[in-house]
Order: C-alpha cells, then structure tokens, then sequence
C-alpha cells in the first residue's frame, strides 16, 4: 500500500461534490481528513490518501480533471 498527503483547494462551484467519498468509493483509496476549512465561495482540505500506487495516481488524476487544485503536503499534520 502505498501513501500520500495531499491538499486540494476547490472552487465555489465544487465545494459541495462528493469528492473523497468518490475516492473511496471508485479508487478504493482510504481517506484521512487531517485538516480542512470549507466555505460557500471555496474550501481546502488536507488528506492522506492509502490504497494501491495505481489507485492513488487515477484518483488524483481524476480530481485535477474535475477542477480541483492538488498540492502534495509535507511535514507534520496535526499528530493522532
């Protein structure tokens, strides 16, 4: 299995897509929300994504796809 910290930055008209449910449920990724602000007009939110390596890239791929802005995150996260 494979890992990786993202952050996606979305636009006002994507914020209230089921985005990481669709990772899960497509990609078969684990999503771990470590940190996130939504609003009405845009949202980020900070992940950690773990599933198989083929899995990670067609998910992040079809996230930038949909318009979504995806950095990698380095660093600590909020420990737990």
């Amino acid at each position: 299995m494979a890992r990786l910290r993202v952050k996606f930055t979305y636009p006002a008209d994507l914020v209230t897509e089921p985005v990481i449910y669709m990772l899960a449920t497509q990609y078969h990724l684990m999503t771990n929300i470590r940190r996130a602000d939504v609003e009405q007009e845009q949202g980020w939110v900070v992940l950690e994504l773990e599933g198989e390596e083929v899995n990670l890239e067609r998910g992040i791929d079809a996230v930038k796809r949909m318009g979504i802005r995806v950095d990698p995150v380095e660093g600590d996260l909020i420990a737990g």
